[in-house]
């Protein structure tokens, strides 16, 4: 069993917040929507769906985008994530992580003690939740809290970042371009920079190894922000 995240130990002081659908101005959603093309166990929520003072901050940041941007957008790639979602997702990683190093990932199932095994667990780890149950420590996603985020241009075509969203590897910590000086890594640091810069305007906090995942309210939000409370736990659905 992995190591459950440091942010894990922030309590939850559940504020009751709304799970509203994502829409706006200046907001798009990318569709068709990855995870559930892949077959994931959505309930009576879609994916794009947030925290309603999470979705209030977002398009606050998607009209001050128009300031030094105009006709561009902020896209969502992906928000709300039941926990059976992240379990499904984790798994998916997992498997694609082995055959992308021609590995069997069922056999490295069946033998998680292996060094194989574990090094392809800490691969996934490093950017995916745990999908665990405990209502003590849920995975951001599942709070309604969390959203992974791109920008669209205002011919909405998609912004380049340098990877595609869920690319796990260090090509995804938000600074890695930060040092770069071909002209192409230096505009790619430019963009995310200033969808950083938008969120954290908005009391945003971004995921330490992801450029497109920013949550507010979550345990990993009062924990980088160092709030002794989480406003959000897991939705449950009835």
């Amino acid at each position: 069993m992995p190591t459950p995240k440091p942010y894990s130990k922030v309590p939850i002081n559940e504020c009751h917040d709304h799970l509203v659908p994502i829409q706006g101005r200046h907001l798009t959603l990318l569709k068709p929507h990855p995870y559930a093309a892949l077959g994931a166990p959505y309930g009576m929520y879609s994916p794009f769906f947030l925290r309603q003072k999470v979705l209030s901050r977002l398009q606050a940041a998607a009209i001050a985008l128009q300031e030094t941007h105009p006709g561009w957008a902020i896209a969502i790639y992906d928000a709300y994530r039941p926990i059976p979602v992240q379990r499904f997702m984790v798994d998916h990683t997992f498997d694609t992580l082995a055959q992308s190093q021609d590995l069997d990932s069922q056999q490295l199932r069946q033998c998680p003690d292996t060094p194989a095994a574990q090094s392809l667990w800490l691969q996934v780890y490093q950017f995916w939740a745990l999908p665990s149950p405990d209502p003590a420590m849920p995975p951001p996603h599942s709070t309604g809290g969390a959203v992974d985020i791109t920008l669209c241009d205002q011919a909405g075509e998609v912004v380049d970042m340098g990877t595609p969203i869920d690319e796990c590897s260090p090509r995804s910590f938000p600074d890695h371009f930060a040092k770069a000086v071909e002209l192409e890594a230096i505009a790619i640091h430019r963009n995310r920079q200033l969808l950083a810069r938008l969120l954290k305007d908005q009391e945003f906090i971004q995921h330490p190894n992801e450029w497109w995942h920013f949550s507010w309210g979550d345990q990993l939000w009062a924990w980088q922000s160092q709030r002794e409370m989480a406003h959000f736990g897991a939705i449950t659905e009835q």
